[in-house]
């Protein structure tokens, strides 16, 4: 059909993508004017695929429909008006216009909640369904004949957007492809609206948000979280409107203990507690609400309201006075060989152990009901008068450390709010860099700046070491047991898991990287690292070994595995997310801590990982995340003296300079995982049909940005014309396009500098006289597009049979049938040894060929399999050392030995 898209925002550009690829064609968009210079995206999208957009201020004058709005309108032949969210008012000139007519999308069950903010109503009322209707338009308010309708459960703590982001959003563009398709087929119904049930209320403003204290706790529950997050419910207490957010009526084992908040018009006052602000309705039920928003716009957490700066030594009331005596008693039982417990007097020097850690947390908890005390808290205060501060703060409430503040670059992608930090992370904290120096990191999709990050200067390095050696020689990190930091990795881990569709959405965003490739390899396997290497933590451990003995003593020798202490970590662009975790689970697991330098393009799911060690507990220091650039950076990294180990990623140019510089500063220690130039032989002998397709993954896999693609195919003889044929059919299946697309397959390249490196790549193949077969060219659109690429009667001597090209670029030379030497022996030639595999169904040449190939990792019948168990690195020039598996955690720790004499 021919359509006519009439709306506005994110949801309307879906539905009208969706249309389109259902075969409709979609002859005009009327749309909103530009707001401060930015299009709407449905209006965005619409003028990408050259579909004519009109963007209305304005339908009528003086209550007349625009004479040359009805012509643009009439002039494109519409036959069905779809308007998927519209905040028009549009003449039923246009409405009745099409054969077809309209349709409106609605996000209520009609006829309740008739007119603005259905979804704001919806969860006022407390109702207990919620959903949408697709209706046919008419001259009345939300009236017209239902066409079709979809419901959901409404859950406890919904707001208007996670309603929206879990049902109202996906299900609504499928309701309405759904309705256009009913139409196209003549199936469509038209049920008129009962008026039974029918309710209409009107648009919910800032003004009208205002509390009515005077009902029941579910009721104001209601009323906060269906204002949630526009407009706001609010009240008016301390002198000054205070907003509300994030509100649930699970208080299940919540005390209403904290410092009372007096609410003008309350039941009673508010409770302002650890876990946030206790509120009352006038049946005494209690709900908790998490956010405040002050009057001057700041957000802060609720339980944060009456919190001043923290001092640097309280001083304590006459009733702390007895509190402190109270301990002071505890600490002598427990210590019963001091005679006079002094506020210098230390806990663990004083002959205490373990065991005695645990018998002052629960004598304190017994003396105070309700005090969250850990044995951590012991480890932290060892002296009595710290541990008294401590105690103090703790019953106070204001015992957290400052909440870090975290600048946010907000944006709606994918159908989530993304919300990223930019600024460099040190200490625990997000930090400008020196001189607040920042760059644009780039979206690749279409060129565009994503957002502004801080770009980290030297002085910025050495304050992350300086925070990351202070962690590791005087914080928690180095003083818990390993179990326990096993435990907060398993916690990170699940954190990453909880936002996984956020990192990945952010790894498409920020590398190009295609979302479902993200969620699964990027961000999944990251997840998986992070849990594999928290198993580690506690089975780190050395051995004993028997020696001679210095006759007629005994002896006695063991060895332990230390952390390193201080390591930098530098990773590459291909896999942001996935590279870091590779090396800073293993890092982690083995008790150091570390500076991590993202690459310059791809800084953004690093520093949404930093937000997530703070969420996981990781103390401040253990983790510091520095963008910026490379010979800046990471040459700082290299060359400081408290940087006790690099591991890097990337060429083998840098890593060889790198090497230089550990070497020269502190002779520290080094991993390195560098270029490669993998061959992938494929004998006459293999299942073809599972070659095609592992060769195909073996090149194209993430756009061929892996660091362990085939860079060279070689294909026996008999089957080589065959093998081209079926790769160059695959090839042209491949969908090339946004990498938020469900069905895009190949992404954009990661950044305009490397799609340069790409066409000059494939210029040095023909001008050495390969066969260029398809590709070689960036593909015609915004962003750092390049097609996939098949070059064949590649020669031995040829450039690009000899070089990296690190993108989608399949590289295919003959060789003999049966010639098994001599195409190991080409397969060989080269400097590089990251990765290779072989395609047989001979089990006899399998194993010969693998053990032949100079390669660290041999795939055989498969290719990219890779796992976290699995030890990963390279031989030659591809470097040295290993990530995952057992393996990796040596790179991250020293062995001491230890012999005693008696």
């Amino acid at each position: 059909m021919k359509i006519a898209v009439i709306g506005q925002s994110l949801f309307g550009q879906e539905v009208y993508c969706h249309l389109r690829k259902e075969g409709h064609e979609v002859v005009g968009v009327f749309t909103v004017p530009d707001k401060d210079g930015k299009a709407d995206p449905l209006g965005l999208e619409a003028e990408k695929d050259g579909v004519p957009v009109f963007k209305l201020s304005r339908w009528r004058a003086k209550g007349q429909t625009l004479p040359d709005v009805v012509a643009k309108y009439q002039a494109l032949g519409a036959e069905l008006n779809v308007l998927p969210f519209c905040s028009q008012f549009i003449p039923m000139e246009i409405i009745n216009a099409p054969c077809h007519g309209s349709i409106i999308y609605h996000p209520s069950l009609l006829p309740r909640h008739r007119g603005a903010s259905a979804i704001n109503w919806t969860l006022i009322h407390g109702d207990k369904k919620g959903g949408f209707t697709i209706f046919w338009a008419d001259d009345g308010l939300d009236t017209g004949d239902l066409l079709l309708q979809k419901e959901c459960e409404i859950l406890p703590d919904d707001t208007v957007s996670t309603l929206y982001n879990r049902f109202l959003f996906p299900e609504g563009i499928k309701g309405m492809v759904q309705a256009v398709r009913l139409i196209a087929e003549g199936k469509a119904p038209r049920l008129p609206q009962p008026e039974e049930g029918a309710t209409y209320e009107g648009i919910q403003k800032k003004e009208t948000a205002k509390i009515n204290w005077e009902q029941p706790a579910e009721a104001i529950h209601n009323w906060i979280r269906g204002n949630d997050k526009v407009p706001g419910a609010w009240t008016e207490a301390c002198g000054q409107k205070l907003t509300f957010f994030n509100s649930t009526l699970n208080t299940t084992g919540l005390v209403p203990e904290g410092e009372n908040l007096p609410i003008s018009e309350a039941h009673r006052p508010g409770i302002v507690t650890k876990a946030g602000l206790i509120l009352f309705g006038n049946d005494d039920r209690m709900l908790l609400v998490k956010n405040i928003q002050l009057e001057d716009g700041k957000m802060i957490p609720a339980s944060h309201f009456f919190k001043g700066a923290d001092s640097s030594a309280l001083e304590l009331t006459e009733e702390e006075l007895v509190i402190a005596e109270a301990v002071r008693s505890a600490w002598k039982r427990i210590l019963p060989n001091v005679l006079e417990v002094e506020d210098s007097t230390d806990f663990f020097k004083s002959g205490a152990a373990s065991v005695d850690v645990v018998r002052l947390v629960e004598e304190v908890k017994e003396l105070y009901d309700g005090l969250e005390l850990e044995n951590e808290d012991i480890y932290m205060a060892t002296t009595f008068g710290d541990f008294i501060q401590l105690l103090v703060r703790k019953l106070r409430g204001d015992d957290k450390d400052n909440k870090c503040i975290i600048d946010y670059v907000e944006k709606a992608v994918n159908k989530l709010t993304l919300r990223m930090p930019h600024q460099l992370f040190i200490g625990g904290m997000f930090v400008d860099a020196e001189g607040a120096k920042t760059y644009e990191t780039i979206n690749p999709t279409d060129g565009s700046v994503i957002c502004q990050v801080s770009l980290a200067q030297v002085s910025d390095v050495d304050k992350a070491v300086a925070a990351a050696k202070d962690a590791f020689e005087n914080g928690l990190w180095g003083k818990i047991n390993a179990r326990d930091r096993g435990q907060l990795l398993y916690r990170l881990a699940d954190l990453m898991e909880q936002h996984q569709e956020e990192l990945a959405t952010i790894e498409a965003l920020d590398a190009g990287a295609v979302y479902t490739l993200a969620l699964k390899t990027h961000v999944g396997m990251s997840i998986q690292t992070f849990r594999y290497f928290a198993g580690w933590c506690d089975k780190i451990q050395g051995s004993t070994i028997p020696i001679n003995h210095a006759r007629p003593n005994r002896n006695l020798t063991l060895t332990r595995k230390e952390p390193i202490g201080v390591c930098g970590i530098v990773i590459p662009w291909n896999y942001p997310l996935m590279m870091l975790s590779w090396k800073t689970a293993a890092c982690l697991a083995a008790g150091n801590t570390v500076v991590i330098k993202p690459a310059q393009v791809t800084p953004l799911t690093a520093l949404k990982f930093a937000e997530l060690t703070l969420k996981a507990g990781i103390p401040k220091g253990v983790v510091n995340i520095l963008p910026g650039s490379g010979s800046l950076i990471g040459q700082r990294l290299s060359d400081h003296p408290d940087v006790r180990k690099i591991g890097f990623t990337g060429s083998t140019e840098v890593g060889k300079h790198i090497m230089k510089s550990c070497a020269l500063s502190n002779v520290k220690k080094v991993s390195l995982e560098l270029g490669g130039k993998s061959p992938l032989i494929i004998f006459a002998d293999c299942d073809l049909s599972k070659a095609v397709q592992m060769g195909m993954s073996s090149v194209f896999f993430n756009k061929g940005e892996n660091c362990i693609a085939a860079g060279r195919l070689f294909v026996e003889d008999s089957i080589h014309d065959q093998f081209v044929q079926k790769v160059v059919e695959e090839v042209r299946k491949m969908k090339i396009g946004n990498p938020l697309d469900r069905d895009t397959n190949h992404g954009p390249q990661n950044h305009q500098a490397h799609l340069q490196k790409l066409v000059e790549y494939c210029q040095h193949g023909v001008e050495e006289g390969a066969t260029l077969v398809c590709g070689g060219r960036q593909v015609s659109r915004p962003g750092f597009f390049f097609e996939p690429t098949i070059f064949t009667d590649v020669e031995d001597h040829m450039f690009i049979a000899k070089e990296e090209s690190f993108g989608p670029i399949m590289i295919i030379s003959r060789f003999a049938d049966g010639d098994v030497d001599t195409v190991l022996s080409r397969a060989n030639a080269t400097e590089f040894g990251l990765a290779s595999g072989i395609f047989t169904r001979d089990i006899n040449k399998a194993l010969y060929v693998s053990d032949k190939l100079e390669a660290g990792t041999v795939f055989v019948n498969t290719y990219n399999k890779t796992d976290v168990a699995a030890p990963f690195g390279g031989f030659k020039q591809s470097g040295f050392g290993k990530d995952l598996g057992e393996a990796a955690l040596n790179e991250y720790l020293r062995v001491k030995t230890v012999t005693f004499e008696y």
